[in-house]
This record gives structure tokens, C-alpha cells and sequence, in this order.
């Protein structure tokens, strides 16, 4: 095996550690130098593809530790959130992978079952590994495999979410389902831990408010340190289930420890391991925001990104954008589950800590507090990655809709993300938000129409309201020729086609409508608030040939749909075909390879428009 453009030399323990078992003969000097080996591919490799970094450098000891004592697959190991299976990926005969990951056709940066029979959830959305493996425990008793252990690795980021305790809750029932619960406490997600189980995780460790003070891993004294030893009573003794720790999770002897008591216990029990995100890579354990959760190539040496593109990001636009709300209206409140940085909330926290929650790893709860502060006069902005919010589709339709509350959902990541794979691109949330009643969504075109649209839903207090941007750089400025109530007319050419592109696909449609300038009259629409459809698209529809709708948002149930389901309400006869992703799970790659392959480049609208029109065509003349 040859990792990637690395030398044998460089990486010789990595390099014959093919599967699990080859931990097994590796003495305990030799441990600890595949553990600097595993850190130092992590930081050439991430560092070069982009990915999750801090959190799988402080992984690094428990995931060998965890291979150590369990025997995988026979043993199952889940991952939770699977950001952190990195190195996971590196035992189970991956490491030669590495320089495609999260490339298109390359090894995913999440769990994939596809890639190997050691991952058995492709789970990237957090709080999901315990029921997940209180469904497998039941199932191994059902089949008589008890013998057969089942490990949940968890952060204490994700245990802020409901599931988690929803989970333990059933688990503390089994027990004779002995489930290991592998507690990765390093006081943050994405960003610091919060709540009441980030101090009740503070106190087992001792009381210090700052872990870093009670672990530094590289000292020397510290290698030292016991193994699990009892210590004031948890939280989890309390429901019912075993607790060990805490345990240094960079003492590889230490941890090994620890699995091999949870393993023999034949009971549910917590095994609460302390680690550092980003150990062993200065920058990272420098940073005291969350920069290196997850970064783009940066410069190994420095930590710094190695191209910074001069456009703004849609994120940033809306973050400059709300805080500028802000200053202007004192009901403003903002909210996040535990990604302020992410979601572009941080300056609007920092400048107005007083209205601003972060409620951790929580969509559900994130919602319906939403509908309680509108309930007490504030309008709240909900800023949540598109995926993300299906997970409180039922506090959106039954909290805010039902009672008709303005609360604003800000939707970051709609549409193709790229790397992150299926489980991030958002591309169901106009299908989702399209069933919700009362419900209006806008898609900016361009910077400007994202503080426009912004200002416009945060007047809107009848009701919920929802504004999507993709993972991009913002768009220039698409100028319109006119307004017909609230659609922006971009491209006036005739009444041949009709383009109505959702958002930042203006500038694909307006492209295709100037190619095909030559052979059609094209007029390009852009409807700004794409649900519900505006009566004004209606008319301009009525009017033209073949309506073409363009969008990142799955087909089924989409923007084109609900054009087409107006059409038909109205009587308006103007055959329509909806361009946008297939009704399928779309793997990782970049946005712009994933835009082209599936048509929503300027090209691609024109190779479906020529198609549609020649059909249409022959249609008509055969009547």
C-alpha cells in the first residue's frame, strides 16, 4: 500500500496497519508513534483537501484504543457525529484514500457504507448514534448475538440535543443490552458546549471551568495520569446506566483501560472520555473559535486558508445584514443549535448578546422557543442550514404556522454544498416548507435582494417566513428592468420562454436566455419570493410559449411543482418543465462539477430548453 504522495518512510506504521487487527501486535512505544504518524497524515491531508480537522486530532488515541478492545465489524462502532471518523477510516485500510477525500468519486468525510463493512451508519447530522445503537442492541438480543458489543462515540456537543436523552432514557432500560456509550467531552461542537450538562460535565471533571488547565496531553507529568476512577455522582447514574471516568483520552493505556472494563461490565455504561479538539496542531488548539471544525486547504504550517476569495459569501451578506436589522429593531432576536459561526450569527451575538440564544445541538427546541419569543412580542430570525431544519419540520408546521407566528427561518447551505455530501446539500427544504401553510420563502438573487428579502420577512409578523442562500460566494449585482409586484423581470426578450430561476440561478438563466437569443425570444423572471407563487408569475406565464423553472431544490414537491399546480388552479395551459435535482441522494463533489452534471449551468438550460422546445414543437404540429 502507498498513502497518497506520502513516502513509507514517513508514515511506516500507518503504512502496514491494513486492518484492526494490526493493532493487536504493535507494542505500546509503537502506539504511541502510530498515534503522532495518524495526527501528522490528518494535518497533510485535511489541511490539503479541505475537511474536518479539530475534531478528528482529538480522536486520534480513542479511535485507536477503540480498535484495540472491540473487534470491528463483529463489534459495532458507531460514530456520532461522523465528522469524526477519520481516523476510524485510516485503521479500517483507507489511509492510501486520502488524497481523494471528499472529491468527487473519492472516500466520503463521513461514514459510508459503500466504502467498507466497518461503517455501519452514514449518519452526519448529530445526536443520532444512541438510538441507533439501542435499536441494534435490541436486534443482537433478538438474535441471540449478545456477545456482539455495540459502541456510540459521542460528543458532548451532540448530547445537547434531544435524542441523546430520549435515547439514554431506553437504554437505561436494557440492562441486559450492555451498550458503550463513549462520552468525547472536549467542551465544544462547533462552538463551546452549553447548558446545564456543559457544567454538569465540568463538575465530574473536577470543577475547572477550563479543561485545558486539567489536560494538556503533550506534558510529560501527565502521562502518568490514573484510569477510570469513581467520582461524584453523575447524571447518568442517576437514569440508570454505569458511568467510568473521567479518563485522559490522550493516554492511550488510560482509555484502553477504561473500554476493556466497559466491555466486561455487561451493563449500559457511560465511559466519559476528556480530549482536546485539535491536539497536536498549534494553530488549532490556538484558535479559541471554531475555524478548524472544519476548514478549506489551508497552509499546514500556518493554519491560514490558502486562497481567500475576494467576493463575499452569502453568509456573510446575511450576517452584515442582520446585524444591521438589528440596530433598527429592538424586537430582533437571533437563535442557533450550537453553529453561531457557521449560520453567520456571531457578529450579531457579539453585538447584541442580550438577543441572541444558542440553544446547542437542538432544531426542535430551537423552533419552538422561536415560537415562544414571538409569542412575547420579539420576531426571532432561526439561522439553521437547510438540512438541518427538517429535523423540527413538526415545530415549524404545528408551533409557528398552526399559531401564525413571525418567526424567520434563515436557510444557509440550500441547495448543492458540495464535499459534505448527501446528508448536507439542501435540497428538500422547498418541498418541505412548501406543505407548511402560511408559509413564504424568498430566494435572493444577488446581495442586494438578501438585505431586501431579509428586511422583508422580519416586517412580516403574520406569520412564518423563510429566506434560502447557497454555500457560495454572493452573487454580483443582477440589475431588473421592471417589478410586477414582487417578481424582478431580469431579461425581456419575448414570449418564446419564459426562465424562472430560483435564487443565485439568475445568473445560469440569464446566460442561457442570451445563447439562445438568436433562435427564441426569451424573458427571464426572477419571482423573488418563490412561495407561495405570486399571481403576477401566473399572468407572465400565461402569456409565453413553455415556462422553464430552474432550481436546487429536489423536483419532487419543488418550486416547478408549485408553478405548475398554480398553472393548472388558474387554467393556464403554458406547458411547463421544472429543471433541479433528481428525487435521489446525491453524493460529494464540488458545486460546480454537481451544478453541471445535473444541467443547472447556463449550458445545461440550454440543452433542456432546445429539447423541451423541440418536443413542444412537434407537438403542436401533430395536432
Amino acid at each position: 500500500m502507498s498513502i497518497g504522495s506520502a513516502s513509507c518512510t514517513r508514515y511506516p506504521l500507518l503504512e502496514k496497519t491494513l486492518t484492526p487487527k494490526d493493532l493487536g501486535d504493535l507494542t505500546g512505544a509503537e502506539l504511541s508513534e502510530l498515534a503522532e504518524e495518524a495526527r501528522a497524515f490528518l494535518i497533510e491531508n485535511v489541511c490539503a483537501n479541505g475537511g474536518h480537522l479539530g475534531s478528528n486530532l482529538g480522536v486520534v488515541e480513542l479511535s485507536i484504543a477503540l480498535h484495540r478492545v472491540f473487534t470491528s465489524p463483529a463489534d459495532t462502532l458507531l460514530f456520532d457525529t461522523g465528522h469524526q471518523a477519520y481516523v476510524h477510516k485510516m485503521l479500517t485500510g483507507r489511509a492510501s484514500q486520502f488524497a481523494s477525500l471528499r472529491h468527487s468519486g473519492g472516500i466520503s468525510g463521513y461514514p459510508s457504507r459503500a466504502e467498507s463493512e466497518h461503517d455501519v451508519i452514514e449518519n452526519s447530522h448529530a445526536s443520532t448514534a444512541l438510538s441507533w445503537a439501542d435499536g441494534i442492541a435490541k436486534a443482537r438480543q433478538i438474535a441471540g448475538e449478545g456477545e456482539r458489543r455495540v459502541v456510540a462515540v459521542v460528543g458532548d456537543g451532540a448530547m445537547t440535543g434531544g435524542m441523546c436523552w430520549e435515547a439514554l432514557n431506553n437504554l437505561a432500560c436494557g440492562q441486559d443490552r450492555p451498550v458503550i456509550v463513549v462520552l468525547n467531552d472536549n467542551e465544544r461542537s462547533y462552538a463551546p458546549t452549553i447548558g446545564g450538562l456543559a457544567d454538569h460535565l465540568a463538575a465530574l471533571r473536577g470543577g475547572s471551568p477550563d479543561m485545558v488547565d486539567w489536560l494538556v496531553a503533550s506534558e510529560p507529568e501527565l502521562s502518568e495520569m490514573p484510569g477510570p476512577l469513581p467520582v461524584a455522582r453523575s447524571l447518568f447514574e442517576l437514569l440508570g446506566l454505569a458511568y467510568l471516568g473521567p479518563v485522559n483520552g490522550h493516554h492511550l493505556p488510560s482509555v484502553e483501560e477504561a473500554l476493556r472494563i466497559a466491555r466486561d461490565m455487561q451493563v449500559p455504561v457511560v465511559v466519559h472520555v476528556v480530549t482536546i479538539k485539535g491536539n497536536g496542531y498549534g494553530p488549532a488548539r490556538a484558535d479559541t473559535a471554531e475555524h478548524f471544525h472544519a476548514v478549506g486547504p489551508i497552509d499546514a504550517a500556518t493554519g491560514r486558508p490558502r486562497a481567500v476569495g475576494s467576493a463575499p459569501t452569502w453568509t456573510n451578506v446575511f450576517s452584515k445584514a442582520l446585524v444591521e436589522l438589528g440596530a433598527e429593531r429592538e424586537n430582533l432576536v437571533a437563535i442557533t443549535a450550537a453553529m453561531p459561526g457557521p449560520t453567520g450569527l456571531a457578529a450579531f451575538a457579539e453585538r447584541f448578546p442580550e438577543r441572541f440564544f444558542d440553544v446547542g445541538i437542538a432544531e426542535q427546541h430551537a423552533v419552538t422557543s422561536a415560537a415562544g419569543l414571538a409569542t412575547g412580542g420579539m420576531h426571532p430570525v432561526v439561522a439553521v442550514y437547510a438540512t438541518f431544519l427538517g429535523r423540527a419540520f413538526d415545530q415549524v408546521l404545528m408551533d409557528v404556522a398552526l399559531h401564525r407566528l413571525g418567526v424567520t427561518f434563515v436557510m444557509d447551505r440550500a441547495g448543492v454544498t458540495g464535499p459534505d455530501g448527501a446528508s448536507h446539500h439542501g435540497m428538500w427544504d422547498l418541498t418541505i416548507l412548501g406543505a407548511v401553510p402560511g408559509m413564504r420563502v424568498a430566494a435572493p438573487r444577488d446581495a442586494g435582494q438578501l438585505k431586501e428579502l431579509l428586511t422583508e420577512a422580519v416586517d412580516y409578523d403574520d406569520g412564518p417566513s423563510a429566506l434560502r442562500f447557497a454555500k457560495a460566494s454572493a452573487s454580483g449585482p443582477i440589475e431588473a428592468l421592471e417589478r410586477q409586484g414582487p417578481v424582478d423581470i431580469l431579461y425581456a426578450g419575448g414570449r418564446d420562454v419564459l426562465f424562472v430561476p430560483v435564487g443565485p440561478l439568475a445568473s445560469a438563466a440569464l446566460g442561457a436566455a442570451r445563447i439562445l437569443g438568436t433562435q427564441m425570444r426569451c424573458t427571464v423572471a426572477d419571482p423573488r419570493w418563490v412561495l407561495p407563487i405570486a399571481p403576477e408569475l401566473v399572468r407572465l406565464a400565461s402569456r409565453c410559449r413553455l415556462v422553464i423553472t430552474i432550481e436546487e431544490n429536489t423536483r419532487a414537491g419543488g418550486f416547478g411543482t408549485a408553478l405548475a399546480r398554480a398553472l393548472q388552479d388558474a387554467a393556464v395551459t403554458t406547458p411547463l418543465r421544472a429543471l433541479g435535482l433528481p428525487g435521489r441522494f446525491i453524493p460529494h463533489g464540488s458545486r460546480a462539477e454537481l451544478l453541471a452534471e445535473h444541467g443547472l449551468t447556463a449550458t445545461g438550460i440550454v440543452h433542456s430548453t432546445l429539447r423541451a422546445h423541440a418536443g413542444l414543437s412537434a407537438s403542436q404540429e401533430s395536432q
